[in-house]
């Protein structure tokens, strides 16, 4: 099968990649993308320093000599993947306004300033405690005029804690949920599938079939998809999947960006 793009990749300018954008960007050739988006992470404040700051200045020399050298093969884009903490606001701010972003993910890595990865965040918490605290925490990055254009794999949560299992009841969890979709419609922002779930021993990918499903019937159109590569073996990642899904949930277009617009492309 054929893909149009990856909207959610990272080089080593992210702390957790090691990957040079060319390698990404010839592997993207190989799979026969139209497009590429990297979406480096930047997470203020954030409980490992290394996701904090991106050394603009040598991105963007590395960026824009990748993007022409390769302009006649594929379309490559400028993203960023933004770790929401409310008390860093006015920093997001600052950077989006300074830069020239073709896309922007924001995500919730942290809650509550603590940390899922290394557990503090969970410490004390029942799962579904947990679980409807973290969207509270989402809730409150989309809750004003966004500056973004898709919010980065909903269920993220159910990544991390150490529960029995690792399942995430949108029953449960309904009426924030919900809301939640319902406000990113309202602002016009969408959600990302992103087959990364199924590289963390997860059975499904982010956010689950239930939510994506829901975020349709509510009138959900933007949505992206997403390996969130970290390698360039990992772009495109279970994308038959993700196509496959979004058909039988009734969406006919995927959404790409550049300048922070969306367009419509049907989907392969």
């Amino acid at each position: 099968m054929r893909y149009f793009a990856d909207y959610h990749t990272h080089t080593n300018f992210s702390g957790d990649s090691e990957a040079p954008m060319e390698l990404m960007v010839r592997r993207a050739i190989e799979l026969g993308l139209t497009e590429l988006v990297f979406t480096d992470h930047v997470d203020y404040d954030y409980a490992d320093p290394v996701f904090e700051n991106i050394d603009f200045n040598d991105y963007l020399k590395q960026f824009r000599y990748i993007k022409e050298k390769y302009r006649r093969d594929i379309k490559v884009l400028m993203g960023v993947e933004i770790g929401f903490q409310p008390h860093v606001e006015n920093r997001i701010e600052e950077l989006l306004s300074g830069l020239n972003f073709d896309f922007v993910i924001y995500s919730t890595h942290m809650a509550d300033q603590l940390d899922f990865y290394t557990g503090a965040f969970f410490d004390g918490k029942e799962r579904n405690t947990a679980y409807q605290r973290y969207f509270e925490n989402v809730m409150q990055s989309i809750n004003k005029p966004a500056n973004f254009n898709v919010y980065g794999h909903l269920d993220f949560i159910v990544r991390y804690g150490d529960y029995d299992s690792k399942v995430l009841s949108y029953l449960e969890h309904s009426e924030i949920i919900d809301k939640i979709l319902q406000t990113l419609i309202y602002n016009g922002c969408g959600i990302e599938i992103n087959t990364s779930g199924y590289r963390y021993g997860l059975q499904h990918m982010h956010p689950q079939e239930d939510i994506i499903r829901r975020y349709k019937k509510l009138g959900g159109e933007i949505i992206t998809v997403g390996s969130d590569a970290h390698r360039p073996g990992d772009l495109c990642a279970d994308f038959n999947d993700a196509y496959t899904l979004l058909r039988d949930a009734g969406f006919k277009y995927l959404n790409a960006y550049e300048q922070r617009k969306p367009r419509f492309v049907k989907i392969p």
